[in-house]
């Protein structure tokens, strides 16, 4: 709850003596509004045109009965917590009037004040909680917006936010491809928290991460005593996530032998824990992710067909950080930044030199090796600047990567001019000094590489 708003209170009380006595009670809270009725009709009429952090009720009133009052204020304000004042200590009729939501139950005894503040305060704790997690909520939907969350301009980007712009009003299953380390779980948390599920939970499971005989409980949930070391009730990842989202990474590591079960989840969108018969009903969005070629291993008998097709729902390729031309800088840039704010670092600059280095280099472990090649430069740099001698690579050289890859004469011109227009900001005129040939050159170039 914001401390700056005050807790308004709905207080019905048809007895003058009680009413006074109640008003003090809970005015003791300099933080308390209170507000007193003496008819049920009166407190309705009030609900209207506001909503009251509580409401106490007096079960006993002159114009309509409790349980009309309290039904009435269920119907139009379900989420506030009505509090019931009797004399009556019938214990049917607190059954009763819990089965209709009521959040409390007091007697008009002398620990009144005691068992009122007590409730009240439980509240109070429980409301300042739910703002709290809804105020987190939307500071980590907001962390996600695709323009936030994805760091990149290049082309191949761009065409990444425009699947992601297609998963955002509809519960298609994503199936995302990418070589380690390309920000999968990113991606899979931006779908999540831009789709109509963002107050749902997100759960993540890598299935490369947990041994094929735990995995099924892992995902599915067991109960007490379903196998040996099964000595209480388990929920599984699917029952978690239900609601929500589930991204199941490196899906294609699955045993084939546990295929099947997880292909019976996610057509009759129910599970059944391991030793148990109680069906549980799923509402869950499946994201999965995998660097390996699910359609060869489909093909090689690793992966059912069946539930391939079922899981490959809308394809979203990861490009890896070699084909994301400037992408590399606008990414160290923001790594940096992280950086230096986890560890209260002043501003540190990287240099051109160190920025052409970069741009120079094919990372073989994408952008998890990016965030470690900058975070050593940020520790090892002198006077806030990362220089060249600081960007510690440790993969092949450029020339070893473009050399590795078997191609034609003319793609390696493609490949070599590409890398240079990427160095120079697609500056024509540097490109043609740095290589020595015409600018005419590089636009003939240029133009069969558009056609190739």
């Amino acid at each position: 709850m914001n401390p700056q708003e005050s807790f308004k209170i709905f207080a019905l009380e048809d007895s003058p003596v009680f009413s006074k006595m109640l008003h003090y009670i809970l005015s003791m809270d300099d933080e308390h509004e209170v507000v007193m009725f003496t008819e049920g009709k009166q407190l309705l009429l009030a609900l209207e045109n506001e909503k009251p952090s509580v409401i106490t009720v007096d079960y006993s009133l002159p114009d309509m009965t409790g349980e009309e009052v309290i039904q009435k204020i269920s119907a139009r304000l379900p989420n506030v917590p009505v509090i019931v004042i009797s004399g009556q200590t019938d214990v049917q009729t607190a059954v009763t009037l819990f089965k209709y939501g009521v959040y409390d139950y007091i007697t008009k005894e002398e620990d009144i004040r005691e068992r009122l503040l007590n409730a009240l305060n439980k509240i109070k704790t429980r409301q300042s909680l739910e703002v709290e997690v809804a105020s987190l909520r939307e500071e980590l939907s907001s962390k996600y917006e695709f323009d936030k969350s994805i760091i990149g301009n290049s082309k191949s980007m761009k065409k990444v936010f425009t699947m992601l712009h297609k998963t955002v009003n509809n519960n298609i299953t994503v199936s995302i491809t990418g070589e380690t380390g390309t920000g999968k779980e990113v991606i899979a948390k931006a779908i999540h928290y831009n789709s109509t599920r963002q107050n749902r939970p997100f759960v993540a499971v890598n299935i490369a991460a947990i041994p094929t005989p735990l995995l099924e409980s892992e995902l599915f949930g067991h109960e007490k005593g379903a196998f040996t070391g099964a000595i209480a009730k388990r929920v599984g990842k699917f029952e978690e996530a239900n609601g929500g989202t589930i991204f199941l990474d490196e899906i294609g590591e699955m045993d084939i032998s546990l295929q099947a079960k997880l292909l019976r989840v996610i057509q009759e969108r129910e599970v059944v824990r391991i030793g148990g018969s109680s069906i549980v009903k799923l509402d869950v969005r499946i994201v999965t992710a995998t660097h390996r070629d699910l359609s060869k291993e489909m093909k090689e008998h690793r992966f059912r067909e069946d539930l391939y097709y079922r899981l490959l729902g809308l394809p979203i390729y990861l490009p890896p950080l070699r084909e994301r031309d400037n992408d590399v800088i606008l990414l160290a840039k923001h790594l940096l930044k992280q950086f230096r704010k986890e560890n209260a670092i002043d501003k540190i600059q990287i240099s051109p030199e160190a920025n052409y280095k970069l741009l120079d280099y094919h990372f073989p472990g994408n952008i998890r090796e990016l965030k470690a090649i900058i975070e050593l430069a940020a520790v090892m740099c002198d006077d806030n600047v990362i220089t060249a001698d600081d960007i510690q690579l440790t993969g092949s050289s450029d020339v070893e990567s473009i050399l590795s890859k078997e191609m034609t004469l003319k793609e390696y011109n493609f490949e070599i001019i590409r890398r240079f227009l990427k160095r120079y900001d697609d500056n024509v005129a540097s490109v043609a000094k740095k290589l020595d040939v015409g600018k005419v050159t590089i636009y003939r170039y240029l133009k069969e590489m558009d056609q190739y």
